[in-house]
């Protein structure tokens, strides 16, 4: 089920192109999919460390990921995938997961038969811009692995996260308040040379 929320559209295009591949569908955690989102937030706002070395250390998975999405640690499985994008601007999915596919390496992430879940994340910082999307895949077992207290992942905002059963268009109503913003300030700028003001 895809609603309207762009982490579950880029696992569908992932499952997509999985399955166009020859390669099985993936199961959406939302617990790993809440994790991704959580991961995302490591990087504080900070696109141009997207690529560098720097990257969340393991132990934050049990120590501080997990918690902050109410899972629980003992079901933590390996991830055995991470795909990380960063852009200025809010893309379309489709267009997210282009950027993800972005070489050779990111391709054999995608592909790899070791994987059987992925979870998606995404969210924009201080109310636009940059905007990250994260997928993370795991060998975790269906409904064993990354379980949430009660069931059901913390939703947190800012952002979006993959198998949350929510509409969340959060990532491009931030986009779109951002340019309802611009407008307002052209047209009052437009305004006031009209008039004289």
């Amino acid at each position: 089920k895809v609603t309207d929320n762009p982490a579950d559209e880029l696992v569908a295009a992932l499952n997509a192109n999985r399955t166009a591949h020859k390669s099985s569908a993936l199961t959406d955690n939302p617990g790993l999919a809440c994790i991704a989102l959580q991961y995302i937030k490591a990087y504080q706002g900070d696109c141009k460390a997207v690529g560098e070395a720097k990257k969340p250390a393991d132990s934050e998975f049990a120590k501080t990921f997990a918690p902050d999405c109410g899972v629980e640690a003992s079901t933590l499985s390996p991830i055995t995938g991470r795909l990380l994008g960063c852009q200025s601007k809010y893309v379309k999915p489709s267009e997210a997961f282009s950027m993800l596919m972005k070489n050779e390496k990111s391709l054999e992430i995608l592909y790899n038969k070791n994987h059987t879940e992925v979870g998606a994340g995404v969210t924009g910082s201080d109310g636009g811009g940059p905007y990250f999307w994260c997928v993370l895949f795991s060998n975790g077992k269906h409904n064993s692995s990354f379980v949430a207290q009660g069931g059901v992942a913390k939703i947190s905002r800012p952002g979006c996260f993959s198998g949350a059963n929510d509409e969340c268009s959060g990532a491009n109503d931030l986009s779109r308040l951002h340019q309802m913003w611009l407008y307002a300030i052209t047209a009052f700028v437009a305004a006031g040379y009209a008039f004289g003001i």
